[in-house]
């Protein structure tokens, strides 16, 4: 049985719904102010003017204390409290990398959202069979645009 491809979400009102319950989002990948030219930074810096309470998760920058004036985590397990939502932004390549620690989470994030050109159907399957709604390949800060402001 193939149920776990119901969690993966490509329809407009199924986005809607995603970015309308996601009031707090961890962002995977995400750049420091020094990269503000760059989606990575530009994208959750968009989510925070938009009221939605980011959770920097970079991968690079270990001296990055704070990010858009909040606090960096290093893994999205390690958040306190959970997040709703995990926000990619990471090559295609590097997103298995991810998995067990998104999987790790306590609470589990509801969906993990890749940014547009970021797919990866493994990764994919395995987050969706775990109950975890999944969008690919698109971008988030359009979305949000289109369906909640």
């Amino acid at each position: 049985m193939e149920s776990w491809r119901e969690n993966l979400v490509s329809t407009d009102a199924g986005i809607a719904e995603l970015l309308r319950d996601a009031r707090r989002i961890a962002v995977i990948g995400i750049k420091t102010e020094a990269q503000g030219g760059q989606p990575a930074y530009y994208v959750p810096e968009y989510l925070v003017s938009a009221g939605v309470d980011v959770v920097p998760v970079p991968v690079y920058y270990p001296d990055a204390t704070e990010i858009l004036g909040r606090t960096v985590y290093r893994a999205v397990a390690e958040i306190p409290g959970g997040v709703d939502m995990v926000n990619l932004f990471r090559r295609p390549q590097d997103v298995p990398g991810h998995v067990d620690d998104i999987l790790a989470a306590q609470p589990r994030p509801k969906s993990v959202w890749m940014q547009s050109g970021i797919w990866n159907d493994e990764a994919a399957q395995r987050l969706a069979e775990a109950g975890i709604k999944v969008v690919q390949n698109r971008c988030i800060m359009v979305e949000h645009r289109r369906h909640v402001r």
